[in-house]
C-alpha cells in the first residue's frame, strides 16, 4: 500500500475500490455527473484541496472529461493535480458491454497504470514530492508545430497516440499532461526525433 499525501477524486465507487487496493489516501467520488449539482460536495472538495491538495482521476472518455473540466473550473488550479489514464479499449469484468466509446475506465486499468498516472501527475507518494523542473510552454508547442499551424490538430492527435494519452485532451490539457511527463529538454528531444508527427 502506497501512501499518497493528496486526496484523489474519481467518478464512482468501482474506481474508488480499484484505487483503495493500491493507495492509502482519501478518495472522493463525484457520483458521475452528480457533482455538477452537488454544492456540498464541491465545498468539501475545495476544503480538502486547500488542506492537502487534490488529484483528479477520471475516465478517458468524453463523460470523464466533462467532469474533469467542470472540476478544473470550480477548484483552485494551484491546489489540483490532473492524473490521466491512457485510451485502452476493452470492457471491465463486471460489465456485459463496453462503454459508449469502448474504452476502459479507471476501474479497468491495471494497478501499475494507475500508480504511474499518479506519479506522472506529481502525487506525493510516501512523503516524496517531485523536484521542480523547467516546464514545456505554449511557445514550445508553437515552435514544434503543435499549435498555430494548419496541421497542428493532426500533430497533437499523433502526439497523444505516441504518448498513450487520451484523445479527448484539449490543447491546454495536452500541454499540462506533457509538462507532467517531461521537462522541457526531454520534450524537445522527443519532438526532434519523431518523424511520425
Amino acid at each position: 500500500m502506497i501512501h499518497v499525501r493528496q486526496a484523489i477524486v474519481v467518478e464512482g465507487k468501482y474506481d474508488k475500490n480499484a484505487l483503495k487496493q493500491l493507495v492509502d489516501a482519501p478518495i472522493f467520488e463525484t457520483n458521475g455527473f452528480g457533482v455538477l449539482n452537488d454544492k456540498a460536495l464541491l465545498r468539501l472538495l475545495r476544503a480538502v484541496a486547500e488542506k492537502r491538495g487534490l488529484i483528479i482521476l477520471t475516465d478517458p472518455d468524453g463523460a470523464g472529461f466533462v467532469i474533469r473540466n467542470y472540476l478544473k473550473g470550480a477548484l483552485p488550479k494551484e491546489q489540483v493535480l490532473h492524473a490521466y489514464v491512457p485510451d485502452i479499449y476493452g470492457k471491465e469484468r463486471r460489465k456485459a458491454q463496453p462503454g459508449k466509446e469502448g474504452k476502459l475506465g479507471v476501474e479497468g486499468m491495471r494497478p501499475e497504470i494507475l500508480l504511474q498516472a499518479l506519479r506522472d501527475a506529481g502525487a506525493e507518494l510516501d512523503g516524496q514530492s517531485r523536484t521542480p523542473r523547467q516546464q514545456v510552454t505554449k511557445q514550445d508547442f508553437f515552435a514544434c508545430g503543435l499549435s498555430g499551424q494548419a496541421n497542428s490538430k493532426a500533430r497533437r492527435q499523433a502526439l497523444k497516440r505516441r504518448l498513450g494519452l487520451p484523445e479527448h485532451l484539449s490543447s491546454n490539457a495536452l500541454l499540462e499532461a506533457v509538462g507532467l511527463l517531461y521537462d522541457r529538454e526531454e520534450f524537445l528531444a522527443l519532438m526532434a526525433q519523431g518523424d511520425d508527427l
